[in-house]
């Protein structure tokens, strides 16, 4: 038994426990029921999940969602295009997403597959500094897709 501010009460019946909270205005809750007696604390249970809502939403604050951008590319594409894209992922990997690069191939494109591996490959070396490739490029039905990462952040060294 474990009393409202913390200090050790010892080993005592239910009942007496249940009074003795019921004295003080607060709730006798059962910290490790398996336990061999059963461990119980006497708190004011309704405060208790309010504090710990209030962690876990502070936590949940804390936390962040990465999201994955995708970028089309296409097989004919030109060099402004081709640098206005780069720039786009940079921001995409800047902000710490997630990256999905595709190609997307129509009617005879497909027999040219190995033009999509050589875009998909500047591409990847176009965007080095700001990310890593992930997955590389992948044939998938009439599409080839690469995934790319963020690259970590450089630990400070003192």
């Amino acid at each position: 038994m474990i009393g409202a501010d913390g200090e050790q009460l010892g080993i005592m019946s239910s009942r007496d426990a249940f009074n003795l909270a019921q004295e003080k205005s607060l709730d006798l809750v059962k910290i490790a029921p398996q336990a061999q007696p059963p461990v119980c604390r006497i708190m004011d249970y309704g405060k208790y999940r309010f504090e710990q809502a209030k962690r876990e939403k502070e936590s949940r604050k804390n936390q962040k969602t990465i999201e994955v951008k995708e970028t089309r590319l296409s097989l004919n594409i030109d060099t402004h295009d081709f640098d206005t894209k780069v720039n786009q992922t940079k921001k995409f990997l800047a902000s710490g997403n997630r990256v999905k690069v595709s190609i997307r191939f129509r009617g005879r494109e497909m027999a040219h597959s190995q033009l999509g591996y050589g875009i998909m490959q500047r591409f990847a070396e176009a965007c080095a500094d700001a990310g890593n490739v992930e997955k590389p490029a992948k044939m998938e039905g009439r599409s080839m897709i690469m995934f790319m990462n963020a690259k970590p952040a450089p630990a400070n060294k003192q």
